[in-house]
């Protein structure tokens, strides 16, 4: 076949595709390998100069696919993308790849693949000359110049560092660069990750144990990424091509199977044609087809059902594929109208859309035959964003710009959708990448962090009055949200509120948690805070977190291994320190004769509501209403005395017990101690009771100057460090906690 023979076919059958697309919208994107080996012929044609007219022949299917994606492309684009192939054969002319192959057929492959996902005019003028300035003389000034500061940093984001400057820490460090030039502009992933794909597809050339090692870093690093970016369609090849390398019996065995069961009549099509005449039957315009499941989830449905063979309707979904969003929820009602609904198996992922931008219905249903098949129901703006993630959004920062800024904030609930510049995940990972200059410690804790496949949104709030929405990995604890929140000041965190209850900091979140911080006020004391605790390692997760502890502990060994020492078991029950007996009584009864006291097990002070009871030696003895012992002697049937507070009882000592609850810390007692007594007020007893899950609640019984005195005491008492809540001992506090 000849060189334009190649391309005319290749065009041919591109439009056909193209049709079919606008025709069904089903067509999971198949990134041709077929296409890529004529074009590769083409291309080898042109480069040796047979014909001038042939080197620009072998980038017209690219410009047709791009054009079936973006009509709206103009003739500049085109021009654009003319001129970048050229500069790039040219300054590759003359390499070649270990397969032999030209070495232009490389940037065309991965261009291709871009367009295929719908990649604008810029990623894919960056994706023609990804290599150039990596492997030839071209400079990123001369790209700059020719082509823009956009396609210039594209390019240049996706350059490997040299292995003569840094060695072994070449590929961390790359991929450092990488990450962060994505931070800035998310198409540098996109291209990294179509190069990838064409470099596992021809990995075949390369020594087994090189092939191994390309693809553990695939598995562990650029799948990741993948998935994070939404791109399923170079996800679901990447991990099959994985799979072959890493797993050749498994892999041969399932495709086996597949080929097996693609030889019998698939069960599917008659689920689908009775859906079909459901849909049509209730008015609603949908397209229904088969999407066959890809090797590695074949493989791993087997894995779940613990099963070594499938068969029936396993080897594939329904897609239902509908124009507006409401559409999707009435072909979810006639599907469990009409059909026997799987309910475990339902999932709305529209209403509550996964972190990679991904939306659709989830169900599974039963025909009357029995037979039951998973279906997705999604609009076609969904499959596309479903396929391609945030390629298929085009330009992204043009999108972001037109809006406005006020855009990004439209969700007032806090709820907003993710934003596809500015995804958390990655936003975290820059944040720690900071703090970690090693880079096997980065290399390390980026694996980690990725293998984290879910996010969920926890409700923050400060102070009362600042709150927001936080993304975190599932799995996430509250010393993760600690140092998410507050960067390395977490290290005060000093306990957690989640759903308004007090919570281990080892809580682990979920998705749709309120969570409040309770930080050490260090600002206000001139000592160092405490510092993290030796066991939050064991209930962090993220990298962020992992790395300023282990970093903290580091610099502060005060024990054997760098480990601060456990803090010191709670005292017994204290002696009183003041034991002055009761002066004269602030209470006064109208029974003759009777001496008032104080009741000790709820300390009345001026002003509360308070009622008395006749005890031996009749005295009269003056308890809080609502106390528990007082209730008690009700009960039997005592009555009740009335009692009031002495007319002047501004002068004059009053005892009160007031309640400290604390995450358990060294010297928590002496500071509690010392803040009572700069008050100018005097404990009759303290207790500190035994901690549980790091809490420890103290009790004092105070003697105040005067019964004001007691907000001021409290006040101060919660203002030391650690402490994050104080109350008096409450008649039905004192119920249930005694």
């Amino acid at each position: 076949m000849s060189a334009d023979n190649a391309v005319n076919a290749v065009n041919a059958e591109s439009a056909e595709n193209a049709a079919d697309v606008v025709r069904r919208g089903l067509r999971r994107i198949d990134l041709r390998r077929i296409d890529l080996r004529r074009l590769g012929r083409v291309a080898l044609l042109g480069s040796n100069g047979h014909s001038r007219g042939r080197l620009p022949g072998a980038i017209e299917h690219l410009i047709k696919v791009h054009r079936t994606r973006h009509p709206e492309a103009g003739r500049e684009e085109v021009e654009t993308l003319r001129r970048a192939y050229v500069l790039a054969e040219s300054s590759h002319r003359g390499q070649t790849r270990k397969s032999g192959e030209p070495y232009i057929t490389h940037p065309l492959a991965v261009t291709l693949i871009l367009a295929e996902l719908g990649a604008e005019t810029t990623t894919l003028t960056a994706s023609l000359l990804h290599d150039t300035v990596e492997d030839t003389e071209v400079t990123l000034d001369q790209v700059r110049r020719g082509f823009g500061e956009e396609v210039s940093y594209l390019v240049d984001g996706v350059t490997k560092l040299e292995k003569v400057d840094y060695g072994a820490a070449a590929e961390p460090e790359t991929f450092r660069k990488m990450l962060v030039a994505t931070g800035n502009d998310v198409r540098v992933m996109s291209i990294k990750l179509a190069d990838r794909l064409h470099n596992m597809r021809t990995l075949g050339v390369m020594r087994p144990e090189k092939q191994a090692r390309i693809a553990k870093v695939t598995r562990d690093v650029l799948i990741p990424l993948a998935e994070r970016l939404g791109v399923q369609a170079l996800k679901s090849e990447l991990e099959d091509l994985v799979f072959a390398i890493l797993h050749p019996e498994e892999h041969a065995g399932t495709r086996a199977m597949i080929e097996a069961a693609g030889a019998r009549p698939d069960p599917l099509s008659v689920v689908a044609d009775d859906l079909r005449g459901v849909l049509r039957d209730a008015g609603i315009a949908a397209e229904v087809g088969i999407r066959p499941r890809h090797t590695v989830s074949v493989h791993r449905l087997m894995l779940k059902r613990g099963v070594t063979e499938l068969g029936g309707c396993d080897f594939g979904r329904l897609l239902v594929l509908v124009d507006e969003d409401a559409d999707c929820y009435a072909v979810l009602g006639e599907l469990h109208t009409c059909f026997t609904p799987v309910i475990a198996e339902f999932k709305d992922f529209i209403a509550a859309p996964k972190f990679n931008l991904y939306q659709s219905l989830h169900t599974a249903v039963a025909d009357r035959h029995g037979r039951i098949a998973e279906v997705l129901v999604r609009t076609k703006r969904m499959h596309r964003v479903a396929e391609a993630g945030v390629i298929a959004l085009g330009d992204p920062y043009a999108a972001e710009a037109a809006q406005g800024p006020e855009a990004s904030g439209a969700a007032g609930d806090g709820w907003a959708d993710p934003d596809p510049t500015q995804p958390g995940w990655l936003a975290r990972l820059l944040e720690w990448q900071r703090a970690a200059p090693d880079p096997d410690t980065f290399w390390t804790a980026l694996r980690d962090d990725l293998a984290q496949d879910r996010e969920i949104t926890v409700f923050t709030s400060q102070d009362g009055d600042r709150s927001g929405t936080l993304r975190l990995p599932a799995g996430a604890s509250c010393v993760d949200a600690a140092y998410a929140v507050h960067g390395e000041v977490g290290h005060a965190c000093v306990g957690a509120r989640v759903n308004g209850r007090l919570a281990p900091l080892g809580t682990r979140l979920r998705d749709g948690d309120a969570l409040q911080l309770l930080m050490d006020d260090t600002a206000a004391s001139a000592r160092e805070p405490e510092g993290p605790d030796p066991e939050w390692l064991e209930h962090a997760t993220t990298p962020a977190a992992r790395i300023a502890i282990t970093g903290w502990l580091a610099l502060h060994p005060t024990a054997p291994g760098g480990a601060r020492p456990a803090a010191a078991p709670a005292a017994r029950p204290l002696p009183a320190v003041d034991s002055t007996p009761d002066t004269d009584p602030v209470a006064v009864t109208d029974l003759p004769g009777a001496a008032v006291r104080l009741a000790r097990c709820c300390t009345p002070v001026p002003p509360d509501r308070v009622t008395g009871f006749v005890i031996r030696g009749g005295t009269v003895a003056v308890h809080r209403a609502g106390c528990p012992a007082g209730s008690r002697m009700a009960a039997a049937g005592r009555t009740a005395v009335p009692v009031r507070w002495r007319d002047g009882t501004s002068a004059g000592n009053f005892r009160a017990t007031v309640l400290a609850e604390a995450l358990s810390r060294p010297r928590l007692l002496a500071d509690l101690t010392e803040v009572i007594a700069a008050q100018g007020i005097g404990i009759v007893s303290a207790a500190v009771e035994p901690p549980q899950e790091h809490r420890v609640r103290h009790t004092y019984t105070v003697e105040l100057p005067a019964p004001e005195a007691l907000a001021g005491l409290m006040r101060a008492m919660k203002s030391v460090p650690g402490v994050y809540d104080v109350y008096r001992a409450q008649p039905a506090v004192a119920a249930v906690r005694n």
